[in-house]
């Protein structure tokens, strides 16, 4: 099996696990997110974070500026990882991608065994929204009202310019993105929701359910658009145990 692909970063492998994991981050993030919950699921499940391009490790490739580019590429770098049952979770816009990889997969007759999705309404809830075409002071508020970047890190200039152009391509992809009509998916979905988060409401977040015509549940927790940092270890055990029940 290829494990040289940059879209997959396998923090802890775990080879006897029945299953896996492959995890999405948010606008601006990076697979190190997710160290953690690969230290925590491990060796349960074989944890796969996605690197998208231009950051970390990849901060010299382009950045992507579009949901469906990024889905093909997760979904071609998944290739040699489907010898195994396989589900998805994505924060944010982790979800969106999430979202259209299952579609790809499903499409291709290897339907995940379940898609959990954080912190997004469903995609074809549409909001006005502009974050990036604004000057880099207004994306920098943004990042900051939803608490998803140390702020200390945002005030270096030299971090700043290397953030920056990531938070603003992955912006750009989640408010351009369209919904395309296609079949819906056959897994089951869940969605998990901070109380407070500015993003999505439990309307939007409900939609998700016409996406599947498979089970769907929403959880929620006490929090805000990153309520997962406040709950990680009964975030994880959500994830966990969600997983389980269909794999066991």
């Amino acid at each position: 099996m290829s494990e040289q692909s940059p879209w997959i970063q396998r923090f802890h492998p775990a080879p006897e696990a029945s299953s896996r994991l492959v995890c999405l981050p948010h606008a601006g993030g990076a697979s190190s997110y997710f160290h953690p919950v690969s230290a925590a699921l491990s060796p349960g499940l074989d944890v796969l974070a996605v690197q998208y391009p231009g950051r970390q490790d990849r901060r010299l490739e382009p950045v992507l500026t579009s949901i469906d580019d990024l889905a093909d590429g997760v979904h071609d770098a998944l290739a040699p990882w489907l010898d195994r049952p396989l589900s998805i979770f994505g924060h944010s816009m982790g979800a969106m991608v999430g979202y259209e990889v299952a579609r790809r997969l499903t499409k291709a007759g290897h339907p995940p065994v379940t898609l959990i999705v954080s912190g997004r309404r469903a995609p074809d809830r549409y909001r006005d929204e502009s974050i990036h075409t604004r000057s880099d002071a207004g994306v920098i508020a943004e990042i900051q009202r939803l608490g998803g970047t140390d702020a200390q890190l945002l005030s270096d200039p030299e971090l700043r310019a290397m953030v920056l152009p990531a938070v603003r391509g992955d912006f750009q992809a989640v408010e351009t993105y369209r919904h395309t009509e296609g079949p819906q998916l056959t897994c089951p979905v869940q969605a998990l929701l901070g109380d407070r988060d500015p993003m999505a409401t439990l309307e939007e977040t409900n939609g998700w359910a016409e996406h599947t015509t498979g089970a769907f549940e929403l959880k929620t927790f006490p929090g805000g658009h990153f309520y997962l940092g406040e709950h990680a270890p009964a975030v994880i055990a959500t994830i966990r145990d969600h997983i389980a029940r269909l794999t066991t």
